[in-house]
């Protein structure tokens, strides 16, 4: 295992991130393997999910979230392989876990069973909600203030100054867009997702979830995981059971844990599929270089 970088952070992104057929361009990895075993953990075929799966397949939540975790993975060891290992973990939602497995905190096995609990529990409380969630653009202070106002509507993401994404139910979402230039936002755009995540209407996921991690056997780390719920470094598994599990109900503090780094950290690498946490990071702070590769050409050409 190479020594850690201390002027590196690793970022792992969200089930957002995939689009259908993202593993072709990972298909000669010699990790490839670890597509079998987290298939075999979770009891999702994710090497077709990567390989065949369409964009509205992929786009299932319980499918994307297994498959983007394994990605990142398989990222992940390719980048030990050129002799890379960040100090400073950081991930989106999913992404968290796809962090603490990389830091050694989880073993992979229960990390796949994990994600497979919590994508089948997201789903099904979404069904059940039939929330969904909106973008906005453009607002300062006041304008977030402003959402307390509205019924039925919850910050879900704080992806940086002045952007923002809010869960809520079908009626509270049209709410929201029919007034958001009232309350003070540029922009306001539905996503394409399956749910109502980071908002209560997560709660029955949560108590799933919580089953799961109770029967989840924690190692020990040396590196350094920032978490989304409070945006602070925490690295006990007692702190991170609890984190895990708020996190589902809770927002993304993004923007605050991007802003927890040290000055020191110069250089973020984003695990495949990559490219939106880049984008996201780069509006907060500055740092000196910003990789995320695309395919394993790409990361195989990273200079160590």
């Amino acid at each position: 295992m190479p020594s850690f970088r201390d002027d590196c952070v690793a970022l792992f992104p969200g089930q957002g991130s995939l689009s259908g057929g993202a593993g072709l361009a990972w298909r000669d990895s010699r990790h490839w393997e670890l597509i079998t075993r987290i298939s075999e953990a979770s009891g999702f075929d994710v090497q077709a999910l990567l390989l065949t799966a369409s964009d509205e397949e992929i786009v299932r939540t319980d499918r994307a979230q297994i498959a983007t975790f394994a990605l990142s993975l398989l990222g992940y060891q390719e980048l030990l392989d050129l002799g890379i290992r960040p100090r400073y973990m950081l991930g989106h939602s999913l992404g968290e876990f796809s962090a603490l497995v990389a830091s050694g905190l989880l073993n992979i096995d229960d990390g796949a069973r994990l994600i497979a609990v919590r994508g089948t529990a997201m789903a099904r409380a979404a069904k059940a909600s039939e929330g969904s969630m909106v973008a906005l653009m453009g607002g300062d202070d006041g304008a977030r203030d402003a959402l307390a106002t509205l019924k039925e509507v919850w910050v879900a993401n704080i992806n940086g100054t002045g952007q923002i994404v809010v869960s809520g139910t079908r009626a509270g979402l049209d709410d929201l867009l029919s007034r958001h230039k009232e309350i003070g936002w540029r922009r306001a755009t539905p996503l394409t997702v399956g749910g109502a995540f980071h908002s209560p209407l997560m709660a029955p996921a949560q108590e799933e979830l919580d089953e799961a991690l109770r029967r989840v056997q924690w190692a020990y780390t040396d590196a350094i995981l920032i978490a989304n719920v409070d945006g602070r470094i925490h690295t006990s598994a007692e702190d991170w059971r609890a984190l895990l599990s708020r996190q589902l109900t809770s927002p993304v503090q993004f923007l605050d844990a991007t802003l927890a780094l040290p000055d020191s950290v110069t250089t973020t690498i984003e695990m495949p599929p990559g490219g939106v946490l880049t984008g996201l990071t780069k509006r907060i702070r500055t740092f000196s270089t910003q990789i995320a590769p695309a395919t394993l050409h790409e990361l195989q050409e990273i200079t160590p």
